[in-house]
């Protein structure tokens, strides 16, 4: 097993089929079906399934999947530490997180980030789930997860870094009328049009137990990605309970924010593997760490 024989499988799997992965590598698709034979033959055991002019991952191709990733970034890092020893920076740093945290605290975390290492490459990919992040960093397909969850985040193979709990919040239109001050109680949604997440999240979850208690809620709109949100409120569709991670946007926009009493709280973390992490990665985790350092001072 070789780094060639890795990036070829890899990019069978990235692009979908042989086709494809011969143009982004710049080979015959003849000799990139040949090598990955080959390799087939070297582990004993096939790790696609043809169907059609398709491919699909065997069972053998899944389990090859995580670590492959893990060796290519491997070796990309220590190409990386060779170039910055000629005078060269670079370096790039894989990350995937969910909507809200990916708003605050991660824009802070990475401006910090970038001002220190203005040469690495970020590629941020959207999760929707705790467990979707969760995953992507168990398996190496991203380095660094930033996610929020109703609890404290526990992952004893992960190196976590609470970062923050974040109050759950009413945004309103510019042209909803708003009951209260800076705070609404939960029986002051009475009446209310509300835009929520699915079934599962946090903000689902609050809203669900206002309905069971018997106030009369109206759910106008069930949106999956929680982004799109926003521009629903500022236009009159209804109103949404959000992570106080949105309050700052939704102001500059225009929308009134209230936090929502008796108050409930997403937990916020950072996550990645406890070994193997690129010099990028390592670095981002300790601006986790150093966030997290400052909230607690202040």
């Amino acid at each position: 097993m070789d780094v060639r024989q890795l990036k070829y499988f890899l990019a069978v799997v990235d692009h979908g089929g042989f086709g494809k992965a011969a143009d982004h590598l710049l080979v015959a698709q003849p000799s990139l079906s040949q090598a990955i034979a080959g390799f087939e033959r070297e582990l004993g055991t096939p790790l696609f399934h043809r169907v059609g002019r398709g491919v699909v991952l065997s069972d053998a191709g899944k389990a090859l999947l995580g670590p492959a990733r893990v060796v290519l970034r491997d070796v990309d890092e220590a190409e990386a530490t060779m170039r910055e020893l000629k005078g060269l920076r670079g370096g790039r740093l894989d990350l995937i997180t969910m909507p809200s945290p990916g708003m605050e605290p991660l824009t802070t975390i990475l401006t910090a980030f970038v001002r220190k290492h203005p040469d690495v490459t970020i590629n941020a990919e959207a999760g929707f789930t705790p467990d979707e992040v969760l995953t992507s960093v168990r398996s190496g397909a991203c380095e660094v997860g930033v996610l929020g969850t109703p609890e404290p985040v526990r992952a004893p193979d992960l190196e976590v870094v609470a970062l923050e709990s974040q109050a759950l919040v009413l945004i309103s239109g510019p042209d909803d009328e708003v009951v209260g001050g800076a705070t609404v109680r939960r029986d002051q949604l009475s009446g209310c049009r509300l835009i929520v997440s699915q079934r599962g999240s946090l903000m689902r979850a609050l809203v669900d137990d206002v309905i069971a208690d018997g106030i009369d809620i109206a759910i106008v709109a069930e949106i999956a990605h929680r982004t799109s949100i926003l521009p629903m409120v500022l236009n009159g569709l209804g109103r949404a309970v959000m992570p106080s991670s949105w309050t700052q946007t939704a102001r500059r926009s225009g929308a009134r924010v209230q936090r929502i009493v008796p108050e409930s709280y997403l937990h916020v973390a950072a996550v990645s593997r406890r070994i193997h992490l690129t010099a990028p990665a390592t670095a981002l985790m300790a601006e986790a760490r150093a966030y997290f350092s400052r909230r607690a001072d202040t």
